[in-house]
């Protein structure tokens, strides 16, 4: 290994986990169980995600739920390729600028407890079709859905860092439009669950239970569940209407990559726009033409270095400037992938970089702060099938809206849509926003080298970067990989009066940058950083949120006996646990 000192990997005390028969990884080791239960009574990786993000809906519910989206990824070891699902929703048909005009807003975000933030859920559309598309039908719905149920209506111990984060989130639920509808997720005497305290969700388990016994058509077809919805959207004054459920579709989707190292064979893949994934593929393009050009030597870089973290820095913000342009709905502007991911146009992008100072930061800037509720994890079976799978619903608690009886919150994707008319992000009908989550996977001569992701809202594309360089780079394994201190851009906070109010809520939204640094990167490396131009804050305790929770499931052969080994990101409360 070429990283410094094992000083600077964050103190994890947790080791790679191996298995031969397959592994899963969740931020809650409820939602590990889940999966691991899943496998074990037969189900393959694809099955075994679902019924742990099912749990983590219960385990987590400020994170994700039945009223948010999914993105996932699938490695058949069958087909040896990587297939992908756009489990997003969309906006009202009903929605406009003119609408939202008429609302009193003005832009240029669509506010995060609006109810015109409000998206359909695609969720359950998602679950449903990642099982019967890249399921062994082997389990029935309700047998994946069964833990969740169990745990929302018998209870659960609150984990410590979930607990953390639902108390930080408490004065959403206090402060919602649907009060009664909120008290669902406090405890009876009104406060967020401490860690350890016995948390249910009834209501929940109810809508959990109609949704295993009747698939999607139960949750968007006319019924208990899309009734409740509609009637909270009509009442609260919002557009989303029968109508809207009705026409939700999940989309499979062809993932798009590239390769990582020159001439190393390892390819990134990542869910195409409306999804964010073009962010790392884009820096990681970048850093390799300036390889191949010798303007850096990228092999004798040392981990967290100065000169390494400089040009990480600085190709994420080239990329996310790219990523402000293009990232949006393709069905309603076309995005010219095939040229984005061109040789030529890495060449001109990495024609932007100076290992000197820091390129002008007029519109290179994002904003991840409160957009991190989202759930990841990473599933693997003893086929050599994997999943790689995320959930969200976008900010704590999502839209801070919950209809009446369901226990569970509405997400508020549509705050991430514009105001600005001529972005190809601005707000329309019937329309999917740039959306943050973004599941990875890697694959090495066709062949699966690993499934991960870390949540995060915008800081997700940056730490796939750091992530997948810790290991291909580095050489570090799993656990190291995810351990290892990370640095995430964002907006100064400072500046909201100065939003640009173009692309997203993220990306090129404020003129400066601030460049979050994790404790364990060492002291002369964040001086260095300041002395370049960039402006550095050192970002402790709590406040390493930011830098996310992933999940890593890698895979290699050994004397053609199929070896995982696996590491949880100890910013979380999870586990990886094997299969036996």
């Amino acid at each position: 290994m070429n990283y410094s000192t094992l000083s600077e990997l964050f103190p994890s005390r947790r080791s790679v986990v191996h298995s031969t028969k397959g592994i899963v990884a969740t931020s809650q080791p409820l939602a590990t169980a889940a999966g691991i239960r899943i496998l074990e009574l037969g189900g393959n990786a694809a099955m075994a995600a679902v019924a742990a993000g099912a749990v983590l809906g219960v385990v987590e519910p400020h994170m994700t739920g039945l009223g948010g989206d999914l993105f996932a990824q699938f490695y058949s070891a069958k087909e040896k390729k990587t297939l992908g699902i756009n489990g997003c929703g969309r906006s009202p048909a009903r929605l406009s600028i003119e609408t939202l005009k008429k609302s009193g807003i003005k832009g240029p975000r669509i506010p995060s407890t609006s109810i015109h933030s409000v998206t359909v859920p695609g969720t359950v559309a998602g679950w449903c079709d990642i099982i019967d598309t890249w399921g062994n039908g082997k389990l029935t719905l309700r047998e994946i859905l069964q833990p969740a149920i169990d745990l929302a209506e018998k209870g659960h111990p609150v984990s410590e860092i979930s607990a953390r984060k639902w108390d930080r989130s408490i004065e959403v639920l206090r402060q919602s439009k649907t009060p009664r509808a909120a008290r669902a997720l406090l405890m009876a005497n009104g406060q967020a669950p401490k860690e350890g305290d016995i948390y249910r969700n009834p209501q929940l388990a109810q809508s959990l239970k109609i949704v295993a016994e009747g698939g999607r058509n139960a949750f968007y077809n006319s019924g208990p569940i899309a009734d409740a919805i509609v009637k909270c959207m009509s009442d609260l004054g919002g557009l989303l209407n029968q109508e809207d459920l009705n026409n939700h579709t999940s989309i499979f989707v062809n993932p798009i990559g590239i390769e990582v190292l020159n001439g190393e064979n390892y390819k990134l893949w990542e869910i195409p726009p409306n999804g964010q994934g073009l962010v790392a593929l884009s820096a990681i393009g970048a850093i390799k033409k300036l390889d191949q050009a010798k303007v850096i030597d990228l092999k004798s870089l040392q981990h967290n270095s100065l000169e390494y973290l400089h040009l990480i820095i600085e190709n994420l913000k080239f990329a996310f400037r790219l990523a402000d342009e293009y990232v949006s709905d393709p069905d309603y502007s076309h995005i010219p992938i095939e040229h984005l991911l061109s040789d030529a146009h890495f060449e001109a992008q990495a024609k932007l970089f100076t290992a000197e100072t820091v390129h002008a930061n007029y519109r290179y800037v994002l904003d991840p702060i409160n957009k991190s509720d989202t759930v990841y994890l990473s599933t693997s079976d003893p086929e050599g099938n994997a999943c790689s799978f995320i959930n969200s619903v976008y900010c704590d608690f999502g839209s801070g809206i919950f209809p009446d009886g369901l226990g569970f919150p509405l997400q508020n994707r549509g705050a991430n849509f514009n105001m600005t008319p001529g972005s190809r992000n601005f707000v329309s009908g019937n329309k999917r926003p740039y959306h943050t989550i973004i599941p990875a996977m890697v694959t090495k001569d066709d062949e699966l080298y690993a499934s991960y992701g870390i949540m995060g809202g915008f800081n997700q594309p940056q730490a796939h970067v750091q992530v997948l360089f810790n290991m291909i780079l580095f050489g570090m394994n799993p656990q190291q990989a995810i351990d290892a201190p990370r640095i995430c851009l964002a907006c100064d906070p400072t500046e909201t009066e100065h939003d640009f109010g173009i692309g997203t809520d993220g990306p090129v939204s404020r003129p400066t940058t601030i460049v979050h640094v994790e404790e364990g990167i060492r002291e002369e490396v964040f001086k260095g950083l300041e002395a370049l131009g960039h402006k550095v804050y050192r970002a402790k305790g709590m406040e390493r949120t930011i830098f996310g929770c992933g999940q890593i499931i890698k895979s290699r052969k050994d004397d053609d006996i199929l070896v995982y080994s696996a590491g949880s990101d100890p910013r979380g409360d999870g586990c990886a646990f094997p299969s036996l």
